[in-house]
């Protein structure tokens, strides 16, 4: 039964415990960046986002959808489509982030960073959507043969 379970939702599990790294890292850099160091907000969340994105993609190609992709060419296309949807969460991401910290004034560091919680949960369920069905499809369709 729990193998059942485990075999039916590990993606999801593998997913959630990724995306937790990576929010990790995009919520440390961004503290770093912006509250400490007083760097520029968007500047910061693009920082931030770059360095989740990378270890969002090797975490995702490996251990959560198990990308199979061996030439050059498609691993290319695949980290494109990668970034391109990381991209549109992006500017989900500024969006909100503009909106929390400039427009509705939670500008001290602890309201910044749950600015910027919120923010990563709404992040991660697109960026899940995205590679389930837009990015790894794919691959498992080609692991699923």
């Amino acid at each position: 039964m729990i193998k059942d379970l485990w075999n039916k939702y590990k993606s999801i599990i593998a997913y959630l415990f990724w995306g937790v790294v990576t929010t990790v890292v995009n919520l440390g850099v961004f503290q770093l960046l912006s509250p400490v160091l007083h760097w520029n907000v968007s500047l910061a969340t693009v920082i931030a986002w770059f360095a989740s994105v990378l270890v969002a993609y090797f975490t995702n190609k490996v251990w959560v959808f198990g990308s199979h992709y061996t030439t050059v060419h498609d691993f290319i296309i695949e980290l494109l489509r990668f970034f391109f949807y990381r991209g549109l969460t992006l500017v989900i991401d500024l969006i909100i982030t503009y909106i929390g910290i400039n427009v509705l004034k939670f500008d001290t560091p602890l309201q910044q960073f749950i600015v910027k919680f919120v923010d990563n949960v709404i992040v991660v369920i697109a960026n899940y959507i995205f590679s389930k069905w837009l990015i790894f499809k794919d691959n498992q369709d080609i692991a699923n043969k």
